[in-house]
């Protein structure tokens, strides 16, 4: 399985880069775009899409949301399967990636840890059993990471709204005037190197259940992407999501 590496340059691509040349299920580092150079793992690391190699079996993205248009433009036209692990997009970009969807197996998640993906299943499922408790989610990341609050963050609160469908969300609690039945709290924290964690408090006044997740390693994101790869190879168009694999 060739993979191709957008955002070879960042510290996820090369995180990506080590496991892919380790043969981290079954995978082959094939090449990497990067507009600001990466580090040199033997293969060739292009500046933009149109200098890529394409005899890749898969993309997959670490990159920066600004180059979502021209990374789906480079799959679609050679009918690849993307992971499209960046955060961040706009409504414009989101609805760009959805509409790709349709023409190749795309899996977009904004956080490619099975943990991850059951906290959310968890929290989803207390929420529901607890339709009275207040919610609030507290992420913490390193103090280089652009978009607040996280991508898995609001995936979270994103997923409790499926069960509490009149459920608003507050990203980060200022001023006077105290706490809406339905809100849904998130708060940012950015210091030092954390590298990731994501905990839910879900309480009444009478008991709290706090689910939390922390990663250890970079790599921890890496192997998910990869084991995303493995997962799209024969698989139709369409969208795919961590929730896709744990259903299996």
């Amino acid at each position: 399985m060739r993979i191709l590496v957008s955002g070879l340059g960042g510290a996820m691509g090369r995180e990506v880069a080590k496991l892919a040349l380790a043969g981290y299920r079954g995978a082959e580092l094939a090449g990497g775009v990067s507009p600001h150079g990466c580090a040199d793992f033997g293969v060739l690391c292009a500046a933009d899409f149109d200098r890529a190699v394409t005899d890749v079996d898969c993309v997959v993205d670490f990159s920066h949301h600004s180059a979502t248009e021209a990374l789906l433009a480079f799959v679609k036209a050679r009918h690849l399967p993307l992971v499209l692990a960046t955060t961040g997009h706009t409504e414009a970009e989101k609805a760009a990636i959805l509409a790709a969807a349709t023409e190749v197996p795309l899996f977009f998640s904004a956080n490619c840890s099975l943990g991850v993906a059951l906290l959310i299943e968890l929290a989803k499922k207390t929420a529901s059993a607890m339709p009275d408790a207040e919610i609030e989610i507290i992420e913490k990341h390193h103090d280089r990471k652009l978009d607040a609050p996280s991508g898995t963050a609001l995936a979270i609160a994103d997923a409790i709204r499926e069960v509490r469908p009149d459920a608003t969300v507050l990203c980060g609690r200022g001023g006077h005037g105290k706490r809406t039945p339905n809100e849904i709290g998130v708060h940012a924290i950015r210091m030092g190197n954390i590298v990731g964690e994501h905990e839910v408090m879900i309480g009444t006044n009478s008991q709290t259940i706090t689910l939390k997740h922390e990663a250890h390693s970079r790599a921890l994101f890496a192997e998910g992407a990869l084991a995303a790869a493995a997962f799209l190879q024969g698989k139709p168009a369409g969208l795919y999501d961590m929730k896709s694999m744990i259903s299996l």
